[in-house]
């Protein structure tokens, strides 16, 4: 096979996958539809009794975004600290010359990093926390709002912060009632040793080409705001607003390199921030609330109530409680899942999807650069969209792929069979894609390479289309799904059982992360690539395409070697192996991969029970105290296994305060992993794989079955309600339940036709068309 297809080849791929038709992520655009809806009363709502300090801030700090910018904010009365990331402002490139081990550098200056792009300080010098009395903070989940309130020498002090999608802004308002003012100072800084900038906008170039840029602007009602040298001056304001903006020529289009240079970001930045603040904050508030309410009000959980004494604590006191106690707080476990969704919300709209951190930062050397690890990290990272209501923020994913896919074929047929490559095919051939462990917004390959890491972004792209049925989702990444099979098929190897049967297996390679790094038919990837076979074949069908290359991969499918249960230790075998070469205990779950995300293992009968006994027993072994996103995988896999219990006590286990960074929850719900002892580090992972998998306790699907209350814990059962559930087969669900059993369950088609739904050892099929609804009740007991 040609290891080096022409230029015009790459370009013609590049176009069929849409990559050239990619705009920048920053860039102009239409005025938005303003809203003249005023804002509802927050039913989803956290609060605090103090501020973040400034070496806290990925701990305390409180996050907004819309997609593309994200914030931490301090919320201190008299020094008001945003720490500002855009997705996109990252250093590195293409990465393509490997080191002397055939795997690719992984450094912030080759491979890059994600960084910050600016700090705002608004100083208010007579505001201090000393000074003030009645604080609080809250974070209003349901319109995107950051607020803080305080009493000064009888004035009530307010203030809001929101990261606005429309506007492209994140806008800071200071309000007050009783008489008071406003004095003090605005500093915006670059974060990366700018010059020539003024006091009220920046612009940079990094080494790699990336140009950026960041502007603030800032008006009153009352006093006046002025330009002071290095810094904006605001006196006697009875409000100030200050709405900042900012970007980069990043544009997702492999074949310019990325960039957009007709784009002049420090213009385009200065223009957004002038035009938004040209408008009232009431204008701006309701027309940022109106866009993310139409996403976070598409779904609801009620998981029961709380008690009043729970209601009266702070969050932070409140997740004490959880752990001190050991009471069940519902409505807190709810919150959590609710504040996932936020977050989606505000970091994967239209971009570049979320990384190991999104959009927030507290500097500019993030752990493992804040790439997107393609292991687990990036794929959990969406577990949750489809599940809990928010498909549409799924699409960053999706594009991020299809953007990246012409250079990730490139680098795949240039460099993978270099000889130094421990990874490379002994058949002497490559074809199709792969990835690395780690990868970055430049078609940039990092630490390792990953050969099933196609496989699981496949799998992963195509479960989003088991719950959406959208052909042109399908159509985007049918290109994806054929250039992964085309890898596998040039890689896989024969190999004679000790029955004398041939079957077909992965070449030399490693069970992330961990074992033998040479290992040949490691389960995670004999069962990735089984997957990956499968989907294509449904995906070919689909589409009317390419029917004898779906064949010969039915082919291969049919000879592909699947794990058995070893007779030394009564677990399914991670390798190809009755002895454990790895870490009993260890964070991943990389064998029981088609337990949980795939589900090629089920208790239902269908999955031979010394399979479903031997994955019992792996994940079994592996524990049940490890952290975050480890946590999270294992309470999903708990619930496909249907133990409630052990489910729930994992979803809990992450609920654990975090303290002098050891694993847990931080005071602003952001998950921390202890890394050493004492220093933790946020990892998102765990913030939208604990919600996917109290949804999947609620409801677990796949084309054409349903199961309402797979593993619903004693601390649920009394009484709850799940509503805009997503299920695979093209439905919404949903169910509420009282005692442990549903009570009403609506199923409503986005595209499915016909599915069983299951509770209590009864079935019922349901047949709709789509947009069609059903509303069944009487269930046994």
């Amino acid at each position: 096979m040609d290891n080096h297809p022409s230029r015009r080849g790459f370009l013609a791929l590049a176009a069929a996958t849409g990559a050239l038709a990619g705009l920048p992520a920053f860039t102009a655009s239409a005025a938005p539809r303003r809203s003249a809806a005023p804002l509802p009363a927050a039913r989803h709502r956290l609060w605090w009794q103090a501020p973040a300090g400034d070496g806290s801030m990925i701990e305390q700090g409180l996050p907004v975004g819309n997609g593309r910018l994200g914030a931490l904010a301090s919320n201190d009365p008299g020094r008001e600290l945003l720490l500002i990331t855009d997705a996109t402002l990252w250093t590195g490139g293409l990465n393509d010359t490997l080191d002397s081990d055939g795997q690719f550098p992984y450094g912030r200056a080759d491979f890059g990093s994600l960084t910050l792009l600016a700090e705002l300080t608004v100083e208010i010098p007579d505001h201090d926390l000393g000074a003030v009395s009645g604080y609080r903070r809250d974070l209003d989940l349901d319109n995107g709002v950051v607020s803080a309130s305080y009493v000064r020498s009888g004035v009530t002090y307010r203030r809001q912060l929101f990261a606005s999608r429309p506007d492209d802004v994140v806008v800071l308002h200071f309000g007050q009632d009783g008489g008071g003012r406003y004095t003090g100072t605005i500093t915006l800084e670059g974060t990366h040793g700018e010059t020539g900038g003024t006091a009220e906008s920046f612009a940079g170039t990094f080494a790699n080409g990336l140009r950026y840029a960041s502007a603030v602007h800032a008006v009153s009602d009352g006093g006046r705001v002025r330009v002071n040298g290095s810094r904006i001056d605001f006196a006697d304001c009875r409000t100030l607003t200050v709405v900042l903006g900012g970007g980069t020529d990043y544009a997702p289009d492999a074949a310019t390199g990325f960039r957009d240079r007709r784009l002049d970001p420090a213009a385009l930045a200065r223009t957004k921030v002038r035009t938004a603040a040209g408008h009232s904050v009431d204008s701006l508030l309701r027309t940022h609330a109106a866009d993310h309410r139409a996403l976070f009000g598409q779904f609801d959980l009620s998981l029961g109530t709380s008690t009043a004494g729970q209601r009266e604590l702070d969050t932070w006191a409140r997740l004490q409680a959880r752990t001190d106690t050991g009471d069940p707080d519902p409505e807190l476990e709810a919150a959590y899942a609710q504040f996932g969704r936020y977050l989606m919300i505000a970091g994967s709209r239209d971009g570049l999807p979320m990384g190991l951190q999104s959009v927030w930062l507290d500097g500019n050397d993030p752990d493992w650069m804040g790439d997107y690890h393609t292991d687990i990290n990036i794929q959990m990272n969406y577990w949750m969209s489809d599940r809990l209501g928010l498909s549409q923020c799924f699409d960053a994913f999706t594009d991020y792929c299809v953007d990246q896919l012409s250079s990730w074929t490139d680098l795949t047929r240039r460099l993978y069979q270099d000889s130094r490559n421990r990874y490379r095919n002994s058949t002497g051939k490559v074809a199709g894609w792969t990835v690395a462990f780690s990868t970055n917004p430049y078609g940039g390959l990092g630490w390792w390479w990953h050969p099933a890491g196609n496989a699981w972004l496949c799998n992963s792209l195509w479960e989003h289309y088991e719950f959406t049925l959208s052909r042109s989702h399908l159509e985007k990444i049918y290109p994806l799904l054929k250039g992964a099979c085309e890898f596998w098929e040039a890689r896989l190897i024969t190999t004679t059982l000790d029955d004398g049967k041939q079957v077909l297996i992965d070449d030399g390679d490693w069970s992330p992360e961990h074992g033998p790094q040479d290992g040949k038919g490691n389960t995670y990837s004999q069962e990735q690539v089984w997957t990956l076979f499968g989907n294509f074949r449904t995906a070919a069908a689909a589409l009317k395409r390419d029917a004898g290359y779906a064949d010969t991969i039915g082919k291969l499918r049919d000879r592909l070697y699947l794990p058995v249960v070893s007779p030394k230790t009564g677990w399914l075998e991670e390798w190809m192996s009755p002895d454990n070469l790895g870490e009993t205990t260890h964070r991943h779950l990389s064998p029981l991969i088609n337990l949980f995300p795939g589900d090629r293992i089920r208790p239902d009968g269908s999955t031979p029970a010394d399979i479903v006994k031997g994955a019992t027993a792996l994940l079994t072994a592996r524990g049940m105290d490890s952290f975050g996103w480890a946590n999270a995988w294992r309470s999903l896999c708990w619930a496909r296994l249907k133990d409630a219990d052990k489910a729930y006590q994992l979803v809990v286990r992450n609920l654990r305060p975090s303290s002098n960074g050891s694993n847990g929850t931080s005071p602003n719900l952001f998950d921390i992993y202890e890394v050493e002892q004492g220093r933790g580090i946020f990892q998102i992972e765990a913030n939208f794989g604990t919600p996917a998998a109290i949804a999947e306790m609620l409801l677990y699907s796949r084309p054409g079955h349903l199961e309402l209350l797979p593993a619903l814990p004693d601390a649920w059962a009394a009484a709850g309600r799940i509503t805009g559930a997503g299920a695979r087969g093209g439905f919404v669900v949903d169910l509420s339940w009282r005692d442990g059993r549903p009570t009403e369950a609506r199923i409503r088609s986005v595209g499915g036709r016909t599915t069983t739904v299951a509770f209590g050892g009864t079935t019922r099929t349901v047949t709709l068309k789509p947009g069609g609804s059903v509303t069944l009740k009487d269930f046994p007991r």
